[in-house]
């Protein structure tokens, strides 16, 4: 494990937001620096960010870290997932065809990437109905 510094990574995926002509708010509550295995950590925090970008217009990342634990909030105003399909996007090569696969790009392998990364932190993730409209994806483990 090293220190990963979110407000670093979170400026290059505003710039990747920007480029996609998307909206991203980032915001930390904390400390900014959370000991991770970095590159791991970076893809998965990638791979929720740009499913929402894929799917929505709007995101907004919120990070909250210490006593020991990092909760990192993602929601989108995307078309979301049915909640009774939401553990099973986490399957490897699953892929939704409906509103949230109108794009034919992916190889159904990013969530269930991110989970494993989670999990192997001590953590894990969880799908929920975000108050933007869209997927609110929580990644909790400790840091």
């Amino acid at each position: 494990a090293a220190r990963f510094d979110l407000d670093a990574y979170f400026a290059k995926l505003t710039e990747e937001a920007r480029l996609r002509k998307r909206r991203l708010t980032a915001t930390i509550a904390g400390d900014h620096e959370v000991l991770v295995r970095p590159t791991a950590f970076a893809r998965l925090i990638s791979n929720i960010v740009s499913n929402a970008f894929r799917y929505a217009q709007n995101v907004e990342i919120r990070a909250v870290h210490g006593n020991g634990s990092l909760v990192v909030t993602i929601d989108d105003d995307g078309p979301g997932i049915p909640s009774e399909k939401r553990e099973h996007v986490f399957k490897p090569f699953v892929r939704l065809d409906e509103a949230r696969n109108l794009d034919s790009s992916g190889t159904g392998l990013g969530l269930s990437i991110a989970r494993d990364i989670a999990r192997s932190h001590g953590g894990d993730i969880i799908l929920e109905e975000s108050s933007m409209g869209g997927l609110r994806a929580v990644i909790r483990m400790p840091a």
